[in-house]
């Protein structure tokens, strides 16, 4: 008989330290979802490789404690509604996206799950928020809303051309570039420079808009934040080289293929902060409550080959104060 109670007693215990084993088990073991919805190609690596570290920093391992997954929308905004309601249905913890396109896609797809923009315009105008500081909803992140960078930009073409008085504008009609568009057209009117604006809805208009540009004597140019202007920067930056267009734009992405200059905002160090507002609504936080913050890094891009191909000496006073310079 005290043999068989010994037996029930250590069944007992057994079972008991094997279900709080199990439950601890599952606990450590529990993997944070994550669904990365970009408007862009698998090849623009550098921010998300960011995010990823910023991740990592906040002891997040992909395969690990933590899984994303992964849509892009390579260049084509047509795709992003689709794209969002598939991570929706994945039943993602959290959506990660990127510009006010993927943002709005995400939030007409959801209006349960948290959703973090690390980069995007400005939600208040596209109407994604109803402030940046407490934005309500279940959308939060970073916004890329800087008027000054339309100004510096324009001083820094201004400073590197001699003489400068005449400056294109190559923009669509997208909500990100119309009013980077108010914001430069404001810039030049205190700066006393004329303006020539080219709008332009897909790429096939490219050749045309340099060509108007050439026969307006447009001595510079300032390309505005777009995706698609991203997604062909090459082309871009071979256009302005054949019309010997001194031209400034919103990534270092141009300036690594061959453009003159980009003044931006850093997109790594965006990426990387938007990790931490990840991390804060994993432990219970609603995005809602946490204000959308504005761009705190930005960078300042040369290249001295392109530079010289144009015939332009870069004052020093700007390349003092570049983070890059290209040689």
């Amino acid at each position: 008989m005290l043999a068989r109670m010994i037996c029930l007693l250590l069944a007992f215990v057994s079972s008991v330290v094997w279900t709080g084993f199990t439950a601890a088990a599952e606990q450590t073991t529990k993997v944070a979802r994550l669904g990365l919805l970009s408007p862009l190609s698998a090849d623009r690596q550098g921010p998300l490789e960011a995010f990823r570290q910023g991740l990592r920093e906040l002891g997040y391992l992909e395969d690990r404690n933590i899984a994303i997954t992964y849509r892009y929308a390579d260049g084509n905004e047509a795709l992003l509604p689709g794209l969002a309601a598939d991570l929706v249905r994945l039943n993602v913890d959290v959506i990660v996206t990127w510009g006010v396109p993927a943002a709005r896609a995400a939030v007409q797809a959801t209006t349960t799950i948290p959703i973090v923009n690390a980069s995007m315009s400005d939600p208040v105008r596209a109407k994604l928020v109803s402030s940046l500081t407490r934005p309500g909803g279940n959308l939060t992140g970073f916004t890329s809303l800087t008027p000054e960078l339309s100004a510096k930009r324009l001083e820094l073409i201004r400073e590197s051309v001699p003489g400068l008085s005449r400056v294109a504008v190559l923009s669509t009609n997208s909500t990100t570039a119309v009013l980077g568009l108010k914001e430069t057209e404001t810039a030049a009117q205190a700066l006393g420079v004329a303006l020539f604006v080219q709008m332009v809805r897909e790429p096939s208009d490219f050749d045309g808009a340099y060509a108007a540009m050439a026969s307006h004597r447009a001595e510079a140019l300032i390309v505005l934040s777009d995706l698609m202007f991203g997604q062909h920067r090459e082309r871009l930056a071979n256009l302005a080289a054949v019309r010997r267009l001194p031209t400034v734009y919103f990534g270092r992405e141009f300036v690594a293929v061959g453009g003159l200059m980009s003044y931006a905002l850093n997109f790594n160090d965006q990426f990387r902060r938007a990790a931490v507002y990840v991390d804060k609504i994993l432990k219970g936080a609603k995005p809602g409550d946490l204000p959308i913050e504005r761009a705190a890094k930005f960078e300042l891009v040369i290249n001295l080959k392109t530079a010289k191909a144009l015939g332009l000496a870069i004052p020093e006073s700007i390349l003092a104060r570049a983070d890059e310079v290209i040689e």
